[in-house]
């Protein structure tokens, strides 16, 4: 299968700054990814540079294996914004007429269930609707477009906890129902562990962390035990540890296990929130990506890829 995403060594300078800089990843078709960053780590950057808003400095960018610089990857993909820009004086049946117009596959039918559902009037002014609202009008204009990919920069970022537990419902059962490959950034990490099963964490302008979650998450162990020094135990050290700290006498990790744990630590499986907070708050920690989301080096072939494992050679 083709993959949604592919970023080759992409990168993207402002001035003598490095927005993004040798990106790579793959994102298989059918995910539904969370993009996760701190502000400023390239997560917009990214965005727009598969929307073609932002032109790379470097590198390259395929989208279901073709490249972003040509125009038949517009029809097959949807941004939606944080803003959500919305014609206030449109009402909604404009607004999806709009839709309509400028897409050849527009889908009236589903813009329509989708606007129906929330009890929407067609004749209701989009600047009359609550936050909420505009964003199912956006979701629906999103959907109509009938895109094979969907990417949303911080959407439910300004709804409150029943607006936005209704729109990830929303989400999650049309992506579904359409076979839609799913880019979510946001800062709601319970949000991203109830819809999202796949992840890419950027910092500092690269990837330091990307795959399924269900993968990720057991390739990680949090550790704790009795401090008997300062700094990581020895016996912890030949491990991979991504943060760590002390409470009073007691020491606790998030690492990667190389082998074996002695027996004088306790061992739990963390949640995707831990995780993500240990590479968010370590941005310099080794990076890790699974073998669906490594890109392979040029003459490499897929089994030589598989191969690699998880180790540090799977580097963004």
């Amino acid at each position: 299968m083709t993959d949604a995403i592919e970023a080759r060594g992409l990168g993207k300078r402002y001035g003598r700054k490095w927005a993004v800089r040798d990106c790579s990843f793959r994102l298989p078709a059918g995910r539904i990814c969370g993009l996760v960053g701190p502000n400023g780590a390239g997560k917009s950057t990214l965005l727009g540079m598969a929307t073609r808003l932002v032109q790379p400095t470097a590198g390259t960018l395929r989208l279901f294996g073709t490249p972003v610089s040509e125009p038949a990857v517009l029809a097959k993909s949807s941004f939606l914004a944080q803003d959500k820009p919305l014609f206030t004086r449109f009402t909604v049946a404009e607004t999806l007429r709009m839709g309509q117009e400028l897409n050849p596959g527009w889908d009236q039918a589903l813009a329509e269930r989708i606007v129906r559902a929330g009890n929407l009037s067609l004749d209701a002014r989009i600047g009359t609707l609550s936050g909420g609202q505009r964003t199912r009008v956006a979701f629906a204009l999103a959907f109509g477009k009938r895109p094979e990919l969907l990417l949303l920069d911080e959407p439910m970022a300004d709804l409150d906890p029943l607006a936005r537990h209704e729109m990830a419902g929303l989400l999650m059962a049309e992506a579904a129902e359409q076979g839609t490959t799913v880019v979510m950034s946001s800062h709601m990490l319970n949000e991203l562990e109830t819809m999202c099963d796949y992840l890419v964490v950027v910092a500092g302008g690269r990837v330091r962390l990307a795959g399924e979650v269900d993968a990720l998450l057991p390739a990680h162990s949090l550790v704790t035990g009795a401090r008997s020094a300062e700094g990581v135990p020895p016996e912890l050290a030949r491990h991979t540890v991504i943060e760590s700290h002390t409470t009073g006498r007691q020491f606790t990790a998030l690492i990667r296990p190389e082998g074996r744990v002695g027996e004088d630590w306790r061992l739990s499986t963390p949640t995707m929130e831990e995780v993500l907070l240990g590479y968010l708050r370590t941005p310099d920690a080794p990076p890790l990506l699974t073998p669906s989301a490594r890109v392979a080096e040029e003459g490499q072939s897929e089994g030589q890829r598989e191969g690699l494992g998880r180790g540090e050679g799977a580097a963004a």
